[in-house]
Protein backbone atom coordinates (compact mmCIF):
# COMPACT_ATOMS: atom_id res chain seq x y z
CA UNK A 1 0.00 0.00 0.00
CA UNK A 2 1.33 3.09 -0.83
CA UNK A 3 1.86 4.95 2.23
CA UNK A 4 1.97 8.53 0.00
CA UNK A 5 1.27 9.83 -3.39
CA UNK A 6 2.29 12.76 -5.12
CA UNK A 7 0.69 15.42 -6.96
CA UNK A 8 3.59 16.37 -8.72
CA UNK A 9 6.30 13.95 -10.18
CA UNK A 10 9.02 16.92 -9.50
CA UNK A 11 7.98 16.78 -5.54
CA UNK A 12 10.49 15.94 -3.51
CA UNK A 13 10.55 12.62 -1.43
CA UNK A 14 10.88 12.95 2.13
CA UNK A 15 14.59 13.31 3.17
CA UNK A 16 16.50 12.12 6.37
CA UNK A 17 16.75 16.08 7.16
CA UNK A 18 13.73 18.16 6.96
CA UNK A 19 15.57 21.47 6.76
CA UNK A 20 15.08 22.19 3.57
CA UNK A 21 11.62 21.52 3.85
CA UNK A 22 9.08 23.93 4.17
CA UNK A 23 5.05 24.16 5.19
CA UNK A 24 4.21 25.05 1.86
CA UNK A 25 5.18 21.66 0.11
CA UNK A 26 2.02 20.75 -0.25
CA UNK A 27 2.52 17.99 -2.70
CA UNK A 28 2.16 14.96 0.08
CA UNK A 29 -1.08 12.88 0.15
CA UNK A 30 -1.83 10.09 2.82
CA UNK A 31 -3.67 7.11 1.80
CA UNK A 32 -6.78 7.70 4.40
CA UNK A 33 -7.58 4.48 5.40
CA UNK A 34 -3.77 3.98 6.61
CA UNK A 35 -3.92 7.78 8.22
CA UNK A 36 -6.89 6.59 10.32
CA UNK A 37 -5.50 3.51 11.24
CA UNK A 38 -2.17 5.82 12.54
CA UNK A 39 -4.71 8.10 14.09
CA UNK A 40 -6.49 5.14 16.08
CA UNK A 41 -2.90 3.87 17.44
CA UNK A 42 -2.09 7.01 18.54
CA UNK A 43 -5.38 7.29 20.50
CA UNK A 44 -4.98 4.14 21.92
CA UNK A 45 -1.85 4.59 23.47
CA UNK A 46 -1.69 7.58 24.36
CA UNK A 47 -4.91 9.21 25.61
CA UNK A 48 -5.40 6.56 27.89
CA UNK A 49 -2.25 7.59 29.44
CA UNK A 50 -2.56 11.49 29.52
CA UNK A 51 -6.52 10.77 31.06
CA UNK A 52 -4.82 8.50 33.87
CA UNK A 53 -2.40 10.79 34.50
CA UNK A 54 -4.25 13.62 34.30
CA UNK A 55 -6.72 11.95 36.82
CA UNK A 56 -4.03 10.86 39.53
CA UNK A 57 -3.28 14.74 39.09
CA UNK A 58 -6.38 16.19 39.79
CA UNK A 59 -7.57 13.46 42.98
CA UNK A 60 -4.32 14.95 44.67
CA UNK A 61 -4.99 18.37 43.74
CA UNK A 62 -8.27 18.47 45.15
CA UNK A 63 -8.70 15.55 47.76
CA UNK A 64 -7.86 18.29 50.35
CA UNK A 65 -11.25 19.29 50.51
CA UNK A 66 -12.13 15.50 51.29
CA UNK A 67 -9.45 15.60 53.89
CA UNK A 68 -10.71 18.73 55.69
CA UNK A 69 -14.37 16.82 55.51
CA UNK A 70 -12.80 13.95 56.99
CA UNK A 71 -11.00 16.01 60.11
CA UNK A 72 -7.87 17.15 59.21
CA UNK A 73 -8.14 20.89 59.81
CA UNK A 74 -9.48 19.46 63.60
CA UNK A 75 -6.83 17.56 64.67
CA UNK A 76 -4.07 19.57 62.86
CA UNK A 77 -5.75 22.80 64.77
CA UNK A 78 -5.94 24.61 61.43
CA UNK A 79 -8.36 27.78 61.46
CA UNK A 80 -10.53 28.50 58.37
CA UNK A 81 -7.42 31.29 57.33
CA UNK A 82 -4.74 28.85 57.10
CA UNK A 83 -6.93 26.47 55.49
CA UNK A 84 -7.48 28.83 52.74
CA UNK A 85 -3.93 29.46 52.70
CA UNK A 86 -3.37 25.65 51.47
CA UNK A 87 -6.03 26.11 48.85
CA UNK A 88 -4.09 29.32 47.70
CA UNK A 89 -0.68 27.97 47.85
CA UNK A 90 -1.25 25.40 45.23
CA UNK A 91 -1.64 28.27 42.43
CA UNK A 92 0.94 31.07 43.28
CA UNK A 93 4.10 27.92 41.92
CA UNK A 94 1.00 27.60 39.74
CA UNK A 95 1.54 30.73 37.72
CA UNK A 96 5.20 31.13 38.21
CA UNK A 97 6.16 27.88 36.63
CA UNK A 98 3.93 27.89 34.44
CA UNK A 99 6.31 28.75 31.48
CA UNK A 100 7.80 25.40 31.96
CA UNK A 101 4.57 24.34 29.44
CA UNK A 102 7.43 25.03 26.70
CA UNK A 103 9.17 22.40 28.29
CA UNK A 104 7.66 19.65 26.54
CA UNK A 105 9.08 20.98 23.49
CA UNK A 106 12.89 21.53 25.08
CA UNK A 107 12.80 17.72 26.60
CA UNK A 108 12.09 14.58 25.80
CA UNK A 109 8.14 14.60 26.79
CA UNK A 110 8.86 10.71 28.63
CA UNK A 111 11.33 12.30 30.81
CA UNK A 112 9.60 14.96 31.56
CA UNK A 113 6.55 13.62 32.53
CA UNK A 114 8.28 11.34 34.63
CA UNK A 115 10.14 13.80 36.73
CA UNK A 116 6.84 15.96 37.19
CA UNK A 117 4.66 13.01 37.77
CA UNK A 118 7.16 11.87 40.46
CA UNK A 119 7.89 14.38 42.35
CA UNK A 120 3.83 15.47 42.87
CA UNK A 121 3.26 11.81 43.46
CA UNK A 122 5.91 11.92 46.78
CA UNK A 123 4.53 15.57 47.52
CA UNK A 124 1.13 13.94 47.48
CA UNK A 125 1.90 11.09 49.69
CA UNK A 126 3.49 13.16 51.84
CA UNK A 127 0.87 14.76 53.01
CA UNK A 128 0.03 12.29 54.87
CA UNK A 129 3.13 12.79 57.45
CA UNK A 130 1.96 16.49 58.63
CA UNK A 131 1.47 17.79 61.85
CA UNK A 132 0.87 21.01 61.21
CA UNK A 133 0.22 23.96 59.06
CA UNK A 134 4.45 24.30 57.37
CA UNK A 135 4.43 20.63 56.73
CA UNK A 136 1.39 20.76 54.41
CA UNK A 137 2.02 24.12 53.23
CA UNK A 138 5.38 22.88 51.91
CA UNK A 139 4.03 19.63 50.42
CA UNK A 140 0.99 21.55 48.17
CA UNK A 141 3.78 23.77 47.16
CA UNK A 142 5.93 21.26 45.82
CA UNK A 143 3.10 19.46 44.53
CA UNK A 144 1.99 22.34 42.64
CA UNK A 145 5.27 23.08 41.02
CA UNK A 146 5.38 19.46 39.61
CA UNK A 147 1.97 19.24 38.31
CA UNK A 148 2.43 23.06 36.82
CA UNK A 149 5.15 22.07 35.05
CA UNK A 150 2.92 18.45 33.68
CA UNK A 151 -0.81 19.15 33.10
CA UNK A 152 -1.00 22.71 31.19
CA UNK A 153 1.23 21.38 28.39
CA UNK A 154 -0.41 18.60 27.85
CA UNK A 155 -2.79 20.19 25.37
CA UNK A 156 0.30 21.39 23.93
CA UNK A 157 1.97 17.54 23.25
CA UNK A 158 -1.18 16.65 21.80
CA UNK A 159 -0.73 18.98 19.21
CA UNK A 160 2.70 17.49 18.32
CA UNK A 161 0.48 14.19 17.13
CA UNK A 162 -2.85 15.78 15.82
CA UNK A 163 -4.36 17.99 13.21
CA UNK A 164 -6.18 20.80 14.17
CA UNK A 165 -9.87 19.20 13.29
CA UNK A 166 -8.46 16.43 15.75
CA UNK A 167 -6.80 18.18 18.48
CA UNK A 168 -10.54 19.33 20.24
CA UNK A 169 -12.07 15.96 20.67
CA UNK A 170 -8.42 14.79 22.49
CA UNK A 171 -8.78 17.61 24.80
CA UNK A 172 -12.11 16.70 26.00
CA UNK A 173 -10.54 13.40 26.29
CA UNK A 174 -8.07 14.68 28.49
CA UNK A 175 -9.64 17.53 30.41
CA UNK A 176 -12.81 15.03 31.56
CA UNK A 177 -10.35 12.83 33.60
CA UNK A 178 -10.94 16.08 35.62
CA UNK A 179 -14.78 15.57 36.64
CA UNK A 180 -13.92 11.82 36.11
CA UNK A 181 -11.72 11.94 38.95
CA UNK A 182 -13.85 14.09 40.81
CA UNK A 183 -16.19 11.53 40.73
CA UNK A 184 -13.57 8.70 42.42
CA UNK A 185 -12.27 11.37 44.98
CA UNK A 186 -15.86 11.74 46.06
CA UNK A 187 -16.17 7.50 45.94
CA UNK A 188 -12.86 6.95 47.40
CA UNK A 189 -13.08 9.68 50.35
CA UNK A 190 -16.54 7.72 51.33
CA UNK A 191 -14.93 4.64 51.43
CA UNK A 192 -11.69 5.40 53.33
CA UNK A 193 -13.62 8.22 55.86
CA UNK A 194 -16.62 5.83 56.71
CA UNK A 195 -13.89 3.01 58.24
CA UNK A 196 -11.99 3.21 61.33
CA UNK A 197 -8.44 2.48 60.26
CA UNK A 198 -5.42 2.67 62.54
CA UNK A 199 -4.58 6.76 61.60
CA UNK A 200 -6.58 8.93 60.82
CA UNK A 201 -8.61 8.84 57.50
CA UNK A 202 -7.50 11.91 56.44
CA UNK A 203 -4.06 10.31 56.65
CA UNK A 204 -5.18 7.43 54.90
CA UNK A 205 -6.90 9.39 52.15
CA UNK A 206 -3.26 11.27 51.02
CA UNK A 207 -1.95 7.93 51.32
CA UNK A 208 -4.30 5.86 48.99
CA UNK A 209 -4.50 8.44 46.61
CA UNK A 210 -0.84 9.73 46.42
CA UNK A 211 0.87 5.86 46.19
CA UNK A 212 -0.95 5.11 42.24
CA UNK A 213 0.98 8.93 41.01
CA UNK A 214 4.40 7.78 41.92
CA UNK A 215 4.10 3.94 40.38
CA UNK A 216 2.41 5.80 37.61
CA UNK A 217 5.74 8.41 36.91
CA UNK A 218 7.44 4.86 35.95
CA UNK A 219 4.45 4.07 33.47
CA UNK A 220 5.00 7.20 31.69
CA UNK A 221 8.53 7.05 31.38
CA UNK A 222 8.10 3.36 29.22
CA UNK A 223 5.16 4.07 27.85
CA UNK A 224 4.79 8.01 26.72
CA UNK A 225 6.24 8.84 23.40
CA UNK A 226 8.41 11.46 22.23
CA UNK A 227 6.62 11.94 18.77
CA UNK A 228 4.62 10.22 16.64
CA UNK A 229 7.44 9.22 14.07
CA UNK A 230 9.47 7.69 16.68
CA UNK A 231 6.74 5.77 18.73
CA UNK A 232 7.56 2.59 19.31
CA UNK A 233 3.90 1.33 18.48
CA UNK A 234 4.08 2.22 14.95
CA UNK A 235 5.87 -0.08 12.13
CA UNK A 236 7.86 1.43 9.50
CA UNK A 237 5.33 1.97 7.08
CA UNK A 238 3.10 3.72 10.33
CA UNK A 239 5.52 6.17 11.33
CA UNK A 240 6.40 7.33 7.26
CA UNK A 241 2.68 7.96 7.59
CA UNK A 242 3.37 10.18 11.26
CA UNK A 243 6.29 11.98 9.04
CA UNK A 244 4.14 12.89 6.66
CA UNK A 245 1.62 14.56 9.02
CA UNK A 246 3.96 16.58 10.75
CA UNK A 247 5.14 17.60 7.36
CA UNK A 248 1.62 18.76 6.77
CA UNK A 249 1.48 20.81 10.20
CA UNK A 250 4.54 22.45 10.61
CA UNK A 251 7.10 21.22 7.90
CA UNK A 252 9.23 19.46 10.10
CA UNK A 253 9.38 15.36 11.46
CA UNK A 254 8.09 15.27 14.67
CA UNK A 255 11.18 14.32 16.00
CA UNK A 256 12.57 17.45 14.80
CA UNK A 257 9.96 19.20 16.49
CA UNK A 258 11.50 18.57 20.24
CA UNK A 259 14.51 19.99 21.30
CA UNK A 260 14.39 24.08 20.35
CA UNK A 261 11.74 26.84 20.69
CA UNK A 262 11.97 30.08 18.12
CA UNK A 263 12.05 32.64 20.03
CA UNK A 264 11.06 35.27 17.17
CA UNK A 265 7.68 33.11 16.96
CA UNK A 266 7.37 33.71 20.87
CA UNK A 267 7.13 37.18 20.71
CA UNK A 268 5.03 37.78 17.45
CA UNK A 269 2.51 36.00 19.13
CA UNK A 270 2.43 38.31 21.99
CA UNK A 271 1.23 41.23 19.51
CA UNK A 272 -1.70 39.05 18.79
CA UNK A 273 -5.02 39.82 20.53
CA UNK A 274 -6.16 36.46 19.86
CA UNK A 275 -3.56 35.29 21.90
CA UNK A 276 -4.63 37.24 24.92
CA UNK A 277 -8.62 36.94 25.08
CA UNK A 278 -8.12 33.00 26.18
CA UNK A 279 -5.82 33.96 28.93
CA UNK A 280 -9.18 36.27 30.01
CA UNK A 281 -11.40 33.35 29.71
CA UNK A 282 -8.88 30.96 31.83
CA UNK A 283 -9.33 33.48 34.24
CA UNK A 284 -13.05 33.38 34.47
CA UNK A 285 -13.29 29.97 34.83
CA UNK A 286 -10.48 29.59 37.26
CA UNK A 287 -12.53 31.00 39.19
CA UNK A 288 -14.92 28.44 39.39
CA UNK A 289 -12.78 25.39 38.37
CA UNK A 290 -10.33 25.52 41.10
CA UNK A 291 -13.38 26.03 43.89
CA UNK A 292 -15.87 23.78 43.33
CA UNK A 293 -13.86 20.14 43.34
CA UNK A 294 -12.33 21.63 47.13
CA UNK A 295 -15.40 23.53 48.53
CA UNK A 296 -18.31 21.09 47.26
CA UNK A 297 -17.79 18.72 50.28
CA UNK A 298 -18.11 21.64 52.26
CA UNK A 299 -20.89 23.32 50.78
CA UNK A 300 -22.89 19.84 50.59
CA UNK A 301 -22.28 19.41 54.08
CA UNK A 302 -24.09 22.55 55.00
CA UNK A 303 -26.67 21.71 53.11
CA UNK A 304 -27.59 19.36 56.04
CA UNK A 305 -25.52 16.17 54.70
CA UNK A 306 -23.10 14.22 57.62
CA UNK A 307 -19.33 14.48 56.29
CA UNK A 308 -19.29 11.14 55.34
CA UNK A 309 -22.42 11.28 53.10
CA UNK A 310 -21.08 14.57 51.50
CA UNK A 311 -18.04 12.94 50.82
CA UNK A 312 -20.55 10.67 48.91
CA UNK A 313 -22.95 12.93 47.52
CA UNK A 314 -20.15 14.98 45.41
CA UNK A 315 -19.50 12.26 42.84
CA UNK A 316 -22.69 12.11 40.98
CA UNK A 317 -22.72 15.75 39.54
CA UNK A 318 -19.53 15.00 38.11
CA UNK A 319 -20.22 12.19 35.85
CA UNK A 320 -22.29 14.28 33.61
CA UNK A 321 -19.60 16.84 33.70
CA UNK A 322 -17.54 14.00 32.55
CA UNK A 323 -20.00 13.44 29.17
CA UNK A 324 -20.59 16.62 28.72
CA UNK A 325 -16.73 17.44 28.54
CA UNK A 326 -16.33 14.66 25.53
CA UNK A 327 -19.86 15.53 23.73
CA UNK A 328 -19.23 19.43 23.08
CA UNK A 329 -15.32 18.89 22.66
CA UNK A 330 -16.56 16.32 19.84
CA UNK A 331 -19.59 18.84 18.21
CA UNK A 332 -16.98 21.60 17.77
CA UNK A 333 -14.28 19.81 16.13
CA UNK A 334 -16.94 18.79 13.88
CA UNK A 335 -18.69 22.02 13.48
CA UNK A 336 -15.68 24.07 13.84
CA UNK A 337 -17.81 26.10 16.33
CA UNK A 338 -15.91 25.97 19.64
CA UNK A 339 -16.90 29.75 20.45
CA UNK A 340 -20.56 28.97 20.35
CA UNK A 341 -20.27 26.02 22.00
CA UNK A 342 -18.30 27.96 24.81
CA UNK A 343 -21.32 30.72 24.94
CA UNK A 344 -23.59 27.94 26.13
CA UNK A 345 -22.01 26.16 28.66
CA UNK A 346 -20.78 29.85 29.97
CA UNK A 347 -23.96 30.32 30.58
CA UNK A 348 -25.22 26.67 31.69
CA UNK A 349 -22.68 26.72 34.06
CA UNK A 350 -24.05 30.90 34.80
CA UNK A 351 -27.11 29.42 35.67
CA UNK A 352 -26.19 26.84 37.93
CA UNK A 353 -24.54 29.56 40.14
CA UNK A 354 -27.24 32.04 40.32
CA UNK A 355 -29.42 29.06 41.46
CA UNK A 356 -26.99 28.42 44.60
CA UNK A 357 -26.74 31.89 45.01
CA UNK A 358 -30.73 32.40 44.81
CA UNK A 359 -32.37 29.16 46.13
CA UNK A 360 -32.43 27.39 49.38
CA UNK A 361 -34.09 24.15 48.67
CA UNK A 362 -31.68 21.52 48.90
CA UNK A 363 -32.96 19.54 46.10
CA UNK A 364 -32.89 22.95 43.98
CA UNK A 365 -29.23 23.35 44.65
CA UNK A 366 -27.87 19.94 44.47
CA UNK A 367 -29.28 20.15 40.73
CA UNK A 368 -27.68 23.25 40.30
CA UNK A 369 -24.52 21.86 41.26
CA UNK A 370 -24.78 19.56 38.40
CA UNK A 371 -25.46 22.45 36.20
CA UNK A 372 -22.43 24.08 37.25
CA UNK A 373 -19.81 21.27 36.98
CA UNK A 374 -21.27 20.58 33.41
CA UNK A 375 -20.59 24.39 32.58
CA UNK A 376 -17.12 25.67 34.23
CA UNK A 377 -15.58 22.04 33.35
CA UNK A 378 -16.80 21.33 29.39
CA UNK A 379 -15.26 25.18 29.15
CA UNK A 380 -12.00 24.50 30.10
CA UNK A 381 -12.17 21.47 27.65
CA UNK A 382 -12.98 23.78 24.83
CA UNK A 383 -10.77 26.85 25.49
CA UNK A 384 -7.66 24.55 25.67
CA UNK A 385 -7.64 23.56 22.21
CA UNK A 386 -9.16 26.64 20.83
CA UNK A 387 -6.03 28.35 21.97
CA UNK A 388 -3.99 25.70 20.05
CA UNK A 389 -6.42 25.34 16.99
CA UNK A 390 -5.61 29.20 15.76
CA UNK A 391 -1.45 29.30 16.48
CA UNK A 392 0.14 28.28 13.26
CA UNK A 393 3.50 26.96 14.71
CA UNK A 394 4.73 24.72 17.76
CA UNK A 395 6.69 27.62 19.61
CA UNK A 396 3.15 29.85 18.60
CA UNK A 397 1.37 27.12 20.26
CA UNK A 398 3.67 26.71 23.25
CA UNK A 399 3.22 30.49 23.85
CA UNK A 400 -0.33 30.58 23.58
CA UNK A 401 -0.55 28.04 26.50
CA UNK A 402 1.62 29.57 28.36
CA UNK A 403 0.86 33.05 28.74
CA UNK A 404 -3.44 31.17 28.78
CA UNK A 405 -1.92 29.24 32.47
CA UNK A 406 0.19 32.51 33.35
CA UNK A 407 -2.77 35.02 33.41
CA UNK A 408 -5.42 31.66 34.01
CA UNK A 409 -4.16 30.13 37.03
CA UNK A 410 -3.91 33.31 38.77
CA UNK A 411 -8.15 32.91 38.54
CA UNK A 412 -8.15 30.35 41.59
CA UNK A 413 -5.77 33.03 43.50
CA UNK A 414 -9.50 34.31 43.93
CA UNK A 415 -11.70 31.44 43.47
CA UNK A 416 -10.28 29.43 46.36
CA UNK A 417 -11.00 32.34 48.89
CA UNK A 418 -14.52 33.25 47.96
CA UNK A 419 -15.93 30.64 50.37
CA UNK A 420 -14.78 31.61 53.54
CA UNK A 421 -16.39 29.84 56.65
CA UNK A 422 -18.23 32.95 58.08
CA UNK A 423 -20.49 33.04 54.66
CA UNK A 424 -21.93 29.30 55.72
CA UNK A 425 -24.13 27.88 55.09
CA UNK A 426 -25.18 29.23 51.82
CA UNK A 427 -21.97 30.98 50.61
CA UNK A 428 -24.28 33.53 48.72
CA UNK A 429 -21.62 36.08 47.81
CA UNK A 430 -19.07 33.16 46.45
CA UNK A 431 -21.98 31.57 44.45
CA UNK A 432 -22.52 35.64 42.77
CA UNK A 433 -19.02 35.86 42.36
CA UNK A 434 -18.68 33.13 40.50
CA UNK A 435 -21.78 33.37 38.27
CA UNK A 436 -20.60 36.37 36.80
CA UNK A 437 -17.39 35.13 35.87
CA UNK A 438 -19.15 32.68 33.95
CA UNK A 439 -21.50 35.39 32.48
CA UNK A 440 -18.07 37.09 31.94
CA UNK A 441 -16.77 34.25 29.86
CA UNK A 442 -19.40 34.07 27.35
CA UNK A 443 -19.08 37.22 26.75
CA UNK A 444 -15.21 37.21 26.33
CA UNK A 445 -15.99 33.82 23.92
CA UNK A 446 -18.68 36.15 21.64
CA UNK A 447 -16.20 38.86 21.23
CA UNK A 448 -13.25 36.22 20.38
CA UNK A 449 -15.44 34.77 17.87
CA UNK A 450 -16.77 38.26 16.28
CA UNK A 451 -12.81 38.87 15.73
CA UNK A 452 -11.69 35.39 14.45
CA UNK A 453 -14.72 35.63 11.91
CA UNK A 454 -13.41 39.55 11.03
CA UNK A 455 -9.92 37.97 10.05
CA UNK A 456 -11.12 35.43 8.08
CA UNK A 457 -12.66 37.40 6.50
CA UNK A 458 -8.82 39.27 6.12
CA UNK A 459 -7.51 35.87 4.92
CA UNK A 460 -10.20 35.51 1.84
CA UNK A 461 -9.53 39.16 1.22
CA UNK A 462 -5.57 38.67 0.67
CA UNK A 463 -5.72 35.70 -0.83
CA UNK A 464 -8.19 36.93 -3.54
CA UNK A 465 -6.06 39.77 -4.21
CA UNK A 466 -2.77 38.38 -4.23
CA UNK A 467 -4.29 35.35 -6.67
CA UNK A 468 -6.30 37.53 -8.62
CA UNK A 469 -5.61 35.22 -12.10
CA UNK A 470 -4.70 31.94 -10.79
CA UNK A 471 -7.39 29.39 -10.41
CA UNK A 472 -8.74 28.78 -7.43
CA UNK A 473 -8.24 25.13 -6.02
CA UNK A 474 -8.43 23.60 -3.14
CA UNK A 475 -5.96 23.86 -0.68
CA UNK A 476 -4.18 20.25 0.70
CA UNK A 477 -5.06 19.92 4.23
CA UNK A 478 -1.58 20.79 5.15
CA UNK A 479 -2.55 24.34 4.22
CA UNK A 480 -4.86 24.45 7.04
CA UNK A 481 -2.66 24.19 9.59
CA UNK A 482 -0.48 26.81 9.12
CA UNK A 483 -1.26 30.47 8.24
CA UNK A 484 -0.54 29.93 4.36
CA UNK A 485 -3.03 29.77 1.70
CA UNK A 486 -6.58 28.47 3.19
CA UNK A 487 -6.12 28.89 6.85
CA UNK A 488 -9.07 30.12 8.47
CA UNK A 489 -9.48 30.61 12.53
CA UNK A 490 -11.40 28.12 14.03
CA UNK A 491 -15.02 29.88 15.42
Amino acid sequence: MDVMRKTNSAEPEIAASVDNIQPASRGLRIDPDLERRVVRKIDFHLIPLVMCLYLVAFLDRSNIGNAQVAGMGKDLGLSDDQYQWLLTIFYIPYIVFEWTALMWKVVPPHRWAFACVLVWGLASTLQSTAYGFSGLLASRFFLATAEASFAPGIPYLLSFFYKRKELGIRCGFYVSAAPLATTFAGALAYGITSGYPAIANWRLLFIVEGIPSVLLAFVAFKYMPDSADTAHFLNEEEKQVARTRALQQTGSLGAARVGHVNLKETVQTLKDIKTWIPPLMYFSCNVSFSSLPVFLPVILQNMGFTAVNAQGLTAPPYLPAFIVCITTTWIADRTQQRGAVLVGLSLVGGIGYILLAMCKSVGVRYFAVFLAAAGVFSCIANILPWTINNQDSDSKRGAGIALLNIIGQAGPLLGTRVFPEREKPYFVKGMWICAAFMIFNALLALTLRFYLAWENKLFEKREAESRPNRNRTKPDSAEFEDEGPGFRNVL
